[in-house]
């Protein structure tokens, strides 16, 4: 235990608290010692707090619990808690899982006594430990345990109508991706961030992967990217000390502010079960528990609800409700609390009874708490609103009493394929622009800004800030001599050339020669040519919930610039392409909730039917993994599945900087690097060609830059399946990441030359084709870094919304007379290829110089290509 404060930090502390001061980690662990007198003044402050928030939502006076059943689908774990009597050995089981009528018999005997939650608890991936686990699961059909929730998840919901609450302990991104559409709700008790009780032998968390803090944090923010309504909170007693105790709470707020999912925290308080490790220990004394839940109502403030299990508090209810909880947590009328079963739920009369006496009024809630259920989307999946709709109360949110539980269908949205909303914007985008400069959730959608700023990446010493002018020379004629050779050292020297965003420290003469140097590696590698490719872009929907906080296209569904296409206008805008000569159409779009899984083989087939001879380059490694998430497929198996529906190659998009630390500022829920590395990887090895990605220029710095290079190196270099690699600059015009004062204004001319060679130095000897986006340089730029190492303009395009939405200032289409006359100055040919850098035939190549490689529909007022040849000659 930490040493007891004085009485003079104690009334300094409580005084802070009483004026609804910021508290620090200091402050709280003095608060934490408050017992007697200052614990009855520590209670009234905290329940003030309490009672503000619970005004602001419109609950004044009401504490909630849930109704449920307890469904322990499986007592084997992988870890070894100290305290733990729930996990067991398999010896010890008559069955290693509740069999699925097992789990439907509780649900329904549940249902019919009026319980709305289905608590799933389990251990943790059994299957990682125990022989047994893994032979079940391969006896019954599915991959691992999480599938298994899974499917019991949905027969819950199908058979009985319960909403499922999921507890499987840790799970990674994908893992909440696919849970989420199963379920309101999901919790993982966070327990303790005390390293010391994970690492040292003898503590409660020894020899238990999952109790990882590390670990167990990274679930918590996974959780709130991924916008699952979220329950977790600490277990008292086991061990820590008070600091520790006090610096768990300060780590759950962190993740409250930053992502908003957390919608309740439980303060548990330990209690010692026999044939356990920690038998001895005492118990958490009940005003320890209740200082302990005051501080936390403080720290974490009047928008967090807390909650303590009632079955743990003996008969110290009234002192649990001045400490400022406002909800009981679950409780059920059918089954034991399996964790701790020595300690029976009260009944719920009672607990009414005892919360009235308290002065306040008990009601019901879901498994989801009410301000989600109010919120819905992005917190509430699709195919779960009619459950939900079921059993809430339209109003507040909270259970009605009146509901009937009772099974409901859990399926795929149909499809989702209804022309809606401004589906003109790609060309409008042009003429009218778009209608606001954010959207109307700006301030809430993206997380919090503040949280935010601080997981900027800290500024990093690079080489290039000091160097002399020997390390220069040294790494000019180490990328001339040898490029596979250069150091990352070096590799910054080249990158400083460029000096800082105002110019300082630029070496104009430097930065000509590594151009210089890359462009004649270009030669090398694939001549003098200029490549283009004839393609049309198409953005099917811009609907969409991830949250990238440098993304301008997402819209929410009701928002002005919103729209979604049909498949026939997907369609349709494919064979406009085609009749302007395209060889590729480009698919993408936003990750709307009520497409399904397999929406992408439907508009890949929608295509390929209307114009077969169409390359369709579609769906970036985001769009893939929400499809095999929604399909429950794997990465491998989507794949597959989507090639033979027509997709001939990906768009190596979704990388930004693959870097967790910057990509956690960039996005609230996109994929992490592992993930987009597994995609890409993963499309390699089954035959699907792939390009690479970077956007820089925002949050990140010059190493962020090498380091993004080199992986997409090493990954070209075991699997072959980069066609090219493109550099993105940073838009920022209307990127909410700017727009809030986080990001900067993009690079400068000097840094766009700099990343552009040095990609070219790099990737020499394992990608052949680098690429410049016209879109987003100026024809000017793009003629600069055309004579530093590039050979590539990427396509026509023929539409483009998502820079244009963030604010480029290049248009939305190039014609192939515009490509030529920006590249011409350089003195360099002009060839047009396809995706794959091959040659296009004669049919397609004449087609293309017809429509000057842009449908007319985006052009209206265009004359045709021979009117403005005449013209041109009068």
């Amino acid at each position: 235990m930490s040493p007891n404060p004085t009485d003079n930090a104690m009334r300094r502390a409580l005084a802070r608290a009483r004026d609804g001061k910021t508290l620090d980690i200091a402050e709280a662990t003095t608060l934490l010692h408050a017992r007697d007198a200052h614990l009855e003044t520590l209670l009234d402050h905290a329940g003030r707090v309490r009672d503000a928030g619970l005004e602001a939502v419109g609950r004044q006076g009401i504490i909630t619990y849930s109704r449920k059943v307890f469904i322990p689908l499986t007592r084997l774990c992988r870890d070894r808690c100290g305290y733990c009597t729930f996990a067991t050995a398999p010896h010890r089981l008559e069955s290693l899982f509740l069999s699925p009528d097992e789990v439907l018999e509780i649900a329904a005997q549940g249902a019919a006594m009026g319980c709305k939650e289905a608590l799933f608890t389990l251990g943790d991936r059994p299957e990682d430990r125990w022989h047994q686990a893994r032979e079940w699961l391969d006896a019954h059909g599915y991959d691992d345990t999480l599938s298994y929730v899974r499917a019991m998840a949905v027969r819950v919901l199908e058979e009985t109508g319960l909403l499922p609450h999921l507890n499987p302990g840790v799970m990674t991104w994908r893992d909440l991706q696919r849970l989420k559409p199963v379920a309101p709700s999901m919790g993982m008790m966070l327990e303790t961030t005390s390293r010391r009780l994970f690492e040292e032998k003898g503590q409660p968390h020894y020899g238990s992967p999952d109790k990882d803090p590390a670990v167990r944090l990274r679930v918590l923010e996974d959780a709130g990217r991924t916008n699952v309504p979220f329950t977790s909170g600490i277990l008292i007693g086991i061990g820590e000390t008070v600091t520790e105790r006090a610096e768990s709470l300060f780590a759950l707020r962190k993740v409250a502010r930053e992502y908003g999912g957390i919608q309740e925290i439980i303060v548990q308080n330990f209690r010692a079960k026999p044939d356990t490790a920690m038998r001895g220990m005492p118990d958490a004394d009940l005003q320890e528990l209740a200082a302990t839940i005051a501080v936390t109502r403080l720290v974490l403030g009047p928008k967090t609800r807390v909650q303590a299990p009632p079955n743990l508090v003996d008969s110290e209810y009234e002192l649990m409700i001045r400490a400022g909880i406002d909800d009981w947590g679950g409780v059920s009328p059918l089954t034991p609390d399996h964790v701790n079963p020595e300690r029976p739920w009260p009944q719920i009369d009672d607990l009414a009874a005892r919360t009235a006496a308290a002065g306040f009024t008990l009601r019901e809630r879901l498994t989801i708490y009410p301000e989600f259920v109010l919120a819905g989307e992005p917190w509430l999946d699709p195919r779960l609103n009619a459950h939900v709709a079921a059993l809430a109360d339209p109003d507040t949110g909270l259970a009605r009493e009146d509901a009937v539980v009772t099974g409901r269908p859990w399926q795929e949205p149909d499809g989702g394929f209804v022309s809606l909303g401004r589906v003109d914007l790609h060309t409008e985008v042009d003429t009218e622009g778009r209608t606001a400069d954010r959207r109307d959730d700006f301030d809430h959608v993206y997380g919090d800004w503040e949280a935010l700023k601080e997981r900027l990446p800290a500024a990093e010493d690079t080489a290039g800030g000091g160097a002399v002018r020997g390390d220069v020379r040294e790494a000019l004629r180490q990328a001339e001599r040898d490029p596979a050779g250069l150091s990352d050292a070096q590799a910054l020297v080249l990158l400083d050339l460029a000096g800082d965003p105002s110019g300082a420290g630029a070496d104009d003469a430097a930065l000509d020669e590594l151009c210089r140097i890359a462009d004649g590696l270009r030669r090398e590698a694939v001549g003098d040519d200029v490549t283009y490719v004839v393609n049309r872009n198409i953005n099917f929907t811009n609907v969409c919930y991830t949250g990238c906080r440098f993304c301008a296209f997402a819209q929410r569904r009701t928002d002005a610039d919103a729209y979604t296409l049909s498949l026939d206008q997907v369609a349709d805008r494919a064979w406009e392409g085609w009749q302007a000569g395209a060889t590729e159409v480009c698919m993408q779009g936003g990750i709307h909730p009520d497409l399904p899984g397999t929406a992408y083989f439907d508009i890949a087939r929608a295509v390929k039917a209307r114009v077969p001879g169409m390359h369709v380059h579609a769906f970036s490694p985001m769009e893939v993994i929400n499809g095999a998430s929604r399909t429950n497929l794997s990465i491998e198996d989507w794949l597959v599945a989507a090639r033979e529906a027509g997709v001939d190659s990906l768009p190596g998009t979704a990388a930004e900087i693959l870097d967790d630390d910057v990509r956690w500022v960039l996005t609230k829920g996109k994929l992490p690097t592992a993930e987009w590395v597994e995609v890409i990887s993963t499309a390699h090895r089954v035959g699907i060609s792939t390009t690479s990605t970077m956007m820089y220029g925002h949050v990140d710095n010059h190493a962020h830059w090498v380091r993004h290079i080199r992986l997409i190196r090493r990954i070209q270099e075991e699997t072959g399946g980069f066609s090219e690699f493109v550099l993105l600059p940073f838009v920022h015009h209307s990127a909410p990441i700017y727009l809030a004062g986080i990001a900067r204004p993009g690079p400068t001319a000097r840094e766009n030359r700099a990343v552009h060679a040095l990609a070219r130095v790099l990737l020499h000897g394992a990608i052949a084709n680098i690429q410049c986006s016209w879109v987003k340089l100026q024809d000017g730029l793009c003629r600069e870094v055309l004579m530093g190492g590039v050979n590539d303009l990427g396509g026509t395009l023929m539409e483009e919304t998502i820079s244009r939405m963030a604010g480029s200032e290049n248009g939305s289409f190039k014609t192939i007379s515009e490509i030529e006359a920006m590249v011409a100055p350089t003195g360099r040919p002009v060839r047009q290829r396809t995706t794959s850098y091959g040659v296009p035939d004669a049919e397609r190549l004449a087609a293309a110089r017809a429509s000057d490689g842009v449908c007319r529909s985006v052009r209206p007022n265009a004359l045709p290509l021979l009117s403005l040849e005449a013209s041109t000659k009068l």
